[in-house]
């Protein structure tokens, strides 16, 4: 769910304005939204975290690594590094053990310790609660900051990761492939306050359903309304075998 590796891009803090969608385009992606809702009713964050802090550095660790992963790599992660300053102070070989089986770890690594020195510098060791502040953080582009306000901070946004950029083109709500684009799209269609949710429903449904390879065509809950239907097998016995029980990244 963090920002593509290696090499960390840095973001901008606003995106350009979206062109105002026709009322038929809006409706139709706020239906599929509810049946989204419905499917997914306890769709969350799958990172584990207690403190702003711990959700950024999982954040990082999450690019091109599942989440599952992630969730085992962070327990003795945080219980080494309990605050900014333990992170920008640590041995960087240490850290790098830490985090090895997360992939990248060595660009891993000099991001989190790039975020813990600039947080302590300029933030006084905390995590801002501003978008525009944490894009200034090494490595935190916009994704990245989404997921921390969103469910840090109770401020909402559209993550958009390799999940939703996918299923935001499949189901014609963006023509783009650049995600600021998308993300500007998405702001457009979606009230502000169903952001962060309906971000973590599109991503359960693509981790579950709406694969990138083989979409489980035939048992989605948004077939009607997809233009995309017929993707992936439309046979209802295929396609459920298909469908995972639970997210792989």
């Amino acid at each position: 769910m963090g920002e593509t590796y290696p090499g960390a891009v840095p973001a901008r803090s606003t995106v350009a304005r979206a062109a105002k969608p026709d009322t038929a385009t809006v409706r139709g992606a706020r239906r599929v939204a509810r049946a989204l809702a419905q499917a997914y009713p306890d769709a969350h964050c799958e990172l584990d975290f207690t403190t702003p802090l711990e959700l950024l550095m999982a954040t990082v660790l999450s690019a091109q690594c599942t989440d599952k992963r992630v969730n085992l790599v962070t327990p003795p992660l945080f219980a080494r590094y309990p605050d900014a300053a333990a992170y920008a102070a640590a041995d960087r070989g240490e850290l790098e053990a830490l985090i090895q089986s997360t992939g990248f770890f060595r660009a891993k690594a000099a991001s989190i310790q790039g975020i813990a020195q600039a947080l302590c510098d300029r933030f006084g060791g905390e995590v801002p609660d501003r978008l525009d502040d944490l894009v200034t953080l090494p490595g935190v582009g916009r994704k990245t900051a989404n997921v921390v306000l969103g469910n840090a901070f109770a401020t909402p946004g559209i993550t958009v990761d390799t999940h939703v950029a996918r299923l935001a083109r499949r189901l014609g709500w963006t023509t783009y492939d650049d995600p600021d684009r998308t993300e500007a799209d998405l702001m457009a269609l979606f009230p502000r306050d169903e952001w962060t949710d309906l971000s973590h429903r599109i991503i359960w449904h693509g981790r579950r359903c709406c694969h990138a390879r083989r979409p489980a065509c035939g048992a989605c809950p948004v077939a009607k309304a997809c233009p995309s239907y017929g993707e992936g097998p439309t046979d209802p016995a295929e396609a459920a075998r298909l469908l995972r029980s639970e997210g792989r990244g």
